[in-house]
């Protein structure tokens, strides 16, 4: 099964999920190659049809997998090959792409959705899946407390909250965290930006800290925490994406009721005297949330709009 992976490359790279979910489809025995696309809004990506059209034919995919809704109708600008289409919430959540990924959903051959919200947004008629994004699994994410923390140069005496993503970065919603944090009175908690950080070096933060909080305004199905989950690191969130549904009845991690800083300082404290590794990463598993678990789920969507 050949794969042409479609996604922007406005970055000069691709996401760090998608690599990773295209080399569990290596491991399926699917051939992969990525399409970047550079520009901004469909208009922006039209002038790359062209260089679509010589990579298909030098490639000859059987399927196209289309990462993000404005990618997806994109992709299925050309008629000759089926494209698979995976929405990740800020193509759903937002009304002013949410159009264009309609069309996508009507044109393309099959839809993935990575969370109930968005699923239930887009209400698509047929041809769709409900299957989150993986992430890997690995044995840095055992590391013990202790000794991340001595990797990562943190004090072994603090309090350690892990912020879900640049401070600059609004849907991430840093003033409610910090506003959160600084009901600690002691000074003794410290709420660290995740930026600027290698993979290795954000999994270590994950085991390091005592737990790892998310205030978003919107996600679709957020993959720092399921990489939280991984690492066992207790996880305190808003009632934002699938959180609720990644987290729920996991011991040590707890889902806010409001958007109070009240409330989530109050759940910091109980995640913060968990003191030990969740059982995130049996969690993790058992939803099928593997990479290589996700990629056979998307194994045989490919092969069943090949037989169609």
């Amino acid at each position: 099964m050949k794969v042409l992976v479609v996604a922007s490359y406005n970055k000069g790279r691709f996401a760090p999920f998608i690599i990773e979910q295209a080399e569990a489809l290596k491991k399926q025995g699917c051939q992969v190659e990525f399409f970047g696309l550079h520009g901004k809004g469909l208009w922006g990506y039209v002038k790359n049809l062209p260089a679509l059209r010589h990579q298909m034919k030098s490639f000859c995919p059987d399927v196209i997998h289309a990462h993000y809704g404005l990618s997806g109708l994109f992709a299925n600008m050309q008629r000759r090959i089926p494209v698979v289409t995976t929405y990740h919430g800020s193509d759903i959540n937002d009304k002013s792409v949410l159009r264009f990924s309609r069309m996508a959903i009507c044109l393309s051959a099959w839809n993935v959705f990575v969370s109930t919200k968005t699923l239930e947004i887009a209400k698509p008629k047929k041809k769709y899946s409900l299957i989150p994004c993986g992430i890997d699994l690995s044995d840095l994410q055992l590391t013990e407390k202790s000794a991340a923390r001595q990797k990562m140069n943190l004090s072994a005496e603090k309090k350690y909250v892990l912020f879900a993503g640049a401070f600059d970065n609004k849907v991430k919603n840093a003033p409610l965290a910090k506003e959160a944090v600084s009901l600690f009175r002691d000074n003794n908690v410290e709420l660290l930006e995740l930026k600027g950080y290698s993979r290795d070096e954000v999994t270590l933060l994950m085991c390091a800290a005592d737990a790892f909080l998310m205030t978003s305004f919107t996600e679709g199905s957020p993959q720092v925490v399921k990489e939280a989950l991984a690492c066992g690191c207790p996880i305190v969130s808003v009632d934002v994406g699938d959180v609720k549904e990644r987290t729920q009845g996991v011991e040590g991690c707890y889902v806010a009721k409001t958007r109070e800083p009240q409330e989530l300082a109050e759940l910091l404290r109980n995640a913060m005297t968990f003191e030990r590794k969740t059982k995130g990463r049996e969690r993790i598993l058992a939803d099928g949330l593997d990479n290589c678990q996700v990629a056979a789920k998307l194994t045989d969507i490919y092969q069943i709009i090949q037989k169609s």
